[in-house]
């Protein structure tokens, strides 16, 4: 990574998961306190709902996502309930790899598990090229829901993801049993070589993104697509922008090589 790229990432704010932990354990503190200092008005498991309103108060307040706000409110009291119920140990554990095989991502590469909602397949549709023959890969590419959906729509293209989460990849695999113009690894995409595709399609995160461009440089053919999901490259400009136009403010940084 070169120092410009360090320091710009250096400067990006705060990953919306990290915002609504600090917020958290800020509000559990508060919560304690005041039980453990005056608890003739936090009596017995209410200071877990206090907590969660903090929670949810202060997670509005710092801009968090309007779905958000249920999480917060209900994450501490949750927890406490699923306490009390005694539930058998092996059920949390369960639970617990199901999650990690769905966010494998997010621990190899620090790009947790996104899926795309639905005007963000119509708005990469209109990036596909006219020609037939042409190559599309996803990088991470989760379920599998783009890939199949564009393959049913446009078969004289060729389809491929990369996917590290086991349970994601199962159902892309799925997904792709009838599609004989997708195909699906269980791989490192930065072993992949994006010279054989005509566009290349992230969802990642900020973290790897100036490491992507150093790939895409090396090794995308000239006229050939990088599109990025919301994420931007630091101190690269993009060839288009394209608002998606949906809730979330999705947004697709487009990069012809």
């Amino acid at each position: 990574m070169q120092p410009h790229a360090e320091i710009a990432a250096l400067r990006e704010p705060l990953p919306v998961w990290a915002v609504a932990a600090l917020l958290h354990v800020a509000s559990a503190v508060a919560a304690l306190a005041l039980a453990v200092c005056a608890p003739e008005f936090v009596p017995g498991a209410s200071w877990c709902w206090l907590e969660g309103v903090g929670a949810a108060v202060f997670g509005t307040l710092a801009g968090l996502p309007l779905w958000w706000l249920p999480l917060n409110l209900l994450f501490v009291p949750a927890a406490h309930a699923l306490l009390g119920w005694q539930v058998p140990a092996p059920l949390y554990l369960g639970v617990f790899g199901v999650l990690f095989a769905l966010n494998v991502g997010a621990w190899c590469h620090r790009v947790p598990l996104f899926l795309s909602i639905s005007k963000v397949p119509a708005a990469l549709w209109a990036l596909l090229p006219r020609h037939a023959g042409f190559r599309f890969l996803d990088l991470g590419c989760g379920t599998g829901s783009l890939l199949t959906d564009f393959a049913r729509a446009r078969p004289d293209g060729s389809y491929h993801g990369i996917e590290t989460a086991p349970v994601s990849f199962l159902l892309s695999c799925w997904r792709a049993r009838s599609a004989s113009a997708v195909s699906v690894a269980w791989d490192d995409f930065w072993r992949a070589d994006f010279a054989q595709y005509d566009v290349v399609y992230a969802y990642l995160s900020p973290q790897p993104m100036a490491r992507l461009w150093q790939k895409a440089q090396r090794e995308m053919q000239p006229g050939s697509l990088l599109v990025s999901n919301t994420f931007a490259i630091p101190g690269v400009e993009p060839t288009h922008i394209l608002p998606v136009g949906d809730r979330l403010n999705s947004t697709l940084f487009v990069w012809r090589m």
